[in-house]
């Protein structure tokens, strides 16, 4: 279920509309203007009738048709440029509101940023933004229709006082009808989302799955379940929008109701003689100026409904960006259309330490704990001297990964510290990255772009550095036998390679950033042995100054390993050189046995 954060959609209106200002109130004048300028035609109908009828003088048919032609040209193009000029507003706050959640999914620890699925995800980031437009979208006719209403009342009490006042009838019964249902709407609207959100949540993972699918002979259930859903949301999509229908056939039936009961009144007020009472321009008016009133009636009980349905999405995207507010969901942000800037690789593994001698990075009591499990690792003390080679190994689940990601910042660490050349790290996801730091994890991500732009990301690689880091990742045979070369497209996370290929595509994506330290976490899991040692020889060829953490349980790694860390339960349980260990732990001992 959804977090209920109760989001201000008012502010959170208010504030979309502060980021674009300028342009809102340019495209607020030309929607009052259109909605208001109706009112002209009403004039010259009165105008036209009451000449017809004696009862005064005014312009003739041709007059007034050639008047009617130059207002239909003029609103034609203002429509046309209030529609520009509102899509562009749109769509830039949308933009911004995509852009906002992004920046902050960005700002989580790397390793669990999001909660729910990327189908979830996806919805929250198209569905709930569109849906929180809507609110925006309808403040300019809701204000348009207000203006325009107000001054079609002050025409219609010159008219008739007494029945000027009934027409209030209709918009107050609208106003009285939503405030009774707005719980109604946010229920209805909440599951309509959700039930939405479920399938594309269950899609997004069946899609990326579907191999285990197949393997598990699984297709006709999850076809079953793919149908339950389906039919949770026919009914909860069924049922919102039939409500939401409902509203607004309530909404207009009352209008026409009260609209009629008025002209009936009306009706019986009509000069023809010059006696007392309305002309027939007069009612003519009186009816042409009554629809736009009894419009906004419409309109004020459709935008009331339209805010507190908007409301429901702003919680989910709020809730999806974990820790944030509303302001941070509408922060201004400008859309720029200028190049990506680009950002040069570091400086070849110059790591030298710091100038008073400090481990290039030193861990100390640091300690992290899943949630859910309580697994983790506890109390580590960890130094990476510059140009070692520092590998940790330990059975599965002994917390070697976690090491790395509480180090990295993917995981917000519970307790402990890091240094970087002796300078406290407090902010490990902001500072532990490229030109300092570059992981390679497990089971890593690429998109679905070329090789090449799999491999710079946004850096500024020349030829020269992709060729190195290439060589380094040993994988200038794949990149041979690729009939498009660099510019292979490797498809949805990199689904036209093989594993091998992936990782080692992963690993010179971090060798053309040449940071100071290399993270490494189990190439083994992909690559043969000798590939495995290949990558080593040649990342530590001719003392490169490369400095490495790795995890790995590869004699290749261990043996050459200027120091191996052996995790055990979520601590660290000895150290020293792959022949310090044999001599020294059992822990080791089992481990080494298990690869021979």
């Amino acid at each position: 279920m959804t977090t209920r954060s109760d989001a201000p959609i008012g502010r959170i209106v208010a504030s979309l509309i502060a980021n674009q200002r300028i342009r809102y109130f340019a495209s607020l004048v030309m929607w009052i203007t259109i909605w208001t300028a109706p009112i002209i035609v009403g004039l010259l109908i009165a105008a036209f009738f009451d000449q017809l009828t004696g009862e005064t003088a005014g312009w003739n048919l041709p007059t007034i048709l050639g008047v009617l032609w130059a207002y239909l040209a003029a609103r034609i193009i203002a429509v046309f440029g209030a529609m520009r000029l509102h899509s562009g507003l749109l769509f830039r706050a949308g933009a911004g509101m995509r852009a906002s959640m992004l920046a902050w999914i960005f700002s989580l620890p790397g390793a669990r940023p999001v909660e729910e699925t990327p189908g979830e995800v996806v919805s929250r980031f198209r569905d709930d933004v569109n849906h929180t437009l809507e609110a925006l979208d309808f403040t300019v006719d809701f204000l348009g229709s207000t203006v325009s209403a107000i001054v079609a009342i002050v025409i219609l009490f010159t008219i008739d006082p007494t029945m000027t006042m009934v027409v209030f009838a209709p918009v107050a019964i609208v106003i009285l009808i939503v405030s009774r249902t707005g719980s109604t709407i946010r229920r209805y609207r909440t599951a309509a989302r959700e039930s939405t959100e479920a399938i594309t949540g269950f899609l997004g993972e069946t899609l990326s799955s579907v191999q285990s699918v197949k393997v598990a002979g699984a297709e006709a259930t999850m076809l079953h379940h793919f149908d339950e859903l389906n039919a949770v949301r026919k009914k909860m999509m069924v049922r919102d929008r039939t409500f939401s229908a409902g509203l607004e056939a309530v909404f207009h039936n009352t209008v026409s109701i009260g609209t009629g009961l008025i002209l009936i009144l009306a009706a019986g007020t009509i000069s023809t003689d010059g006696s007392a009472g309305i002309t027939v321009g007069e009612f003519s008016l009186f009816v042409y100026l009554l629809a736009m009133v009894t419009d906004s009636a419409y309109f004020v009980g459709l935008f009331i409904a339209r805010v507190k349905q908007a409301g429901v999405s702003a919680d989910r995207m709020i809730s999806l960006m974990r820790g944030a507010t509303w302001r941070d969901l509408v922060a201004d942000r400008s859309l720029s259309t200028a190049p990506a800037p680009h950002i040069r690789p570091g400086s070849a593994y110059e790591a030298n330490g710091s100038s008073n001698g400090d481990p290039l990075l030193s861990v100390r009591d640091l300690t992290y704990r899943y949630p859910s499990s309580g697994a983790g690792i506890e109390a580590v003390d960890l130094d990476v001297d510059a140009g070692r080679f520092v590998v940790v190994t330990g059975r599965i689940g002994s917390g070697k990964t976690t090491l790395l990601r509480a180090i990295l910042g993917l995981v917000p660490a519970d307790g402990g510290t890091i240094k970087w050349k002796g300078e406290p790290v407090r902010n490990p996801a902001a500072i532990m990255t490229p030109p300092r730091t570059a992981y390679t994890p497990q089971v890593p991500q690429l998109f679905s772009l070329t090789l090449v732009e799999n491999l710079t990301l946004g850096i500024d690689a020349n030829e020269d550095d992709v060729a190195a880091a290439i060589h380094t990742a040993t994988m200038e045979d794949d990149l041979a036998a690729m009939h498009d070369g660099l510019d292979t497209l490797v498809g949805p996370r990199g689904v036209r390679l093989s594993g091998g290929q992936i990782q080692r595509s992963a690993a010179a994506r971090m060798l053309v950033r040449r940071p100071e330290l290399l993270v490494f976490d189990d190439l083994s899991s992909a690559l043969d042995v000798e590939t495995e040692q290949t990558l080593w020889d040649r990342l530590f060829a001719d003392g490169s100054g490369a400095t490495a953490l790795v995890v790995s349980h590869r004699k290749p790694a261990l043996q050459r390993a200027d120091l191996v860390v052996v995790m055990k339960g979520g601590r660290i349980e000895s150290r020293g050189t792959a022949e310090e260990l044999l001599e020294s732990s059992a822990e080791f001992r089992s481990l080494w046995a298990v690869e021979e």
